[in-house]
């Protein structure tokens, strides 16, 4: 496929992002003005399927190239899992090829409410356990490290300290699936409904080290945790040695940056400053539709990450 080349704006970008990113969405774009080289970003953002379908089209492969070609390094798949193993093996091939790191993708049914590991049943244990087996092998194929966990619901009759050590010791049992293989999961507290058991940063620390394994640690979403909880600066401080892995989302709205309450720049440059070499999963949907929409995501990674100024 002859992909379409993307648009470059020069010092009209610099001079509009210094009136606000609305105005950039607003400006009529030239097809004649084109990007000749990647944009290189601070941090290492991993777009998502789907997040740029108007300029690349349907194929994946096609899609994770115009990634590449803009400047992102990382590349992120929650359904990994569920893709055909051809597909798997095209996908990991491509990201070596346009030295992309792989992000994170969901162990399937690795605790949700259906068999949540708050619990305690070993049923619900064994569905997770053989996800995590699973999960092994899709990360050889596609050279991932870090895969995301959500123990699943609340347990109303059962008194917190017995589903804390319910979902502990179910995650100590994941942790030696994949510790020989250097991979980790990384838990993720959850905003979408008070009947979840995972949702404070804190409660994931006090998991991680309870479990006390390099493959069970924090997947810190801001979006979510803004929800739950704000202080996102200091909560990211004060649990950071156990925090793998961040996801992207402004809120309201789980769109990119500027569209929302949140001052991801200073967030960018704090994670920036402790030294993170990890992958940012931009798990959010564009704020504005068609190519359009597209070019105004990256142009507002560009303005958040241009923290360094």
């Amino acid at each position: 496929m002859e992909r379409r080349k993307f648009i470059k704006r020069g010092a009209a970008v610099a001079s509009l992002l210094s009136l606000g990113i609305e105005n950039i969405n607003a400006d009529p774009i030239s097809e004649n003005e084109i990007i000749d080289n990647a944009y290189k970003f601070n941090l290492k953002y991993a777009p998502h399927f789907g997040m740029f379908k108007n300029h690349a089209g349907k194929d994946p492969i096609d899609q994770l190239n115009f990634m590449a070609d803009q400047g992102f390094t990382a590349f992120e798949d929650n359904g990994m899992m569920k893709r055909d193993i051809a597909m798997q093996t095209k996908i990991g091939e491509t990201l070596a090829k346009r030295n992309m790191t792989m992000g994170v993708f969901v162990v399937d049914k690795g605790g949700n409410m259906a068999n949540t590991l708050a619990a305690g049943k070993k049923e619900y244990v064994d569905i997770f356990l053989d996800g995590c087996k699973r999960a092994v092998e899709v990360a050889k194929r596609v050279n991932a490290k870090w895969m995301t966990v959500v123990p699943g619901g609340y347990q109303r009759k059962l008194p917190i300290g017995i589903q804390d050590a319910n979902v502990i010791e179910a995650l100590r049992r994941g942790a030696e699936i994949f510790e020989p293989h250097g991979l980790t999961m990384v838990l993720e507290p959850l905003s979408d409904s008070p009947d979840l058991y995972l949702q404070r940063s804190d409660q994931t620390y006090m998991i991680c080290k309870a479990v006390n394994s390099p493959s069970c640690k924090i997947l810190f979403d801001i979006y979510h945790l803004q929800k739950t909880e704000g202080h996102i600066i200091r909560n990211i401080d004060l649990t950071w040695d156990e925090i793998a892995y961040f996801q992207i989302g402004d809120n309201p709205g789980r769109k990119e940056p500027t569209t929302g309450e949140l001052n991801y720049k200073n967030i960018f440059k704090f994670i920036h400053s402790r030294g993170f070499d990890g992958v940012l999963g931009m798990e959010h949907g564009n704020s504005i539709e068609g190519e359009k929409g597209e070019i105004a995501l990256i142009e507002a990674y560009k303005s958040m990450d241009n923290f360094l100024n």
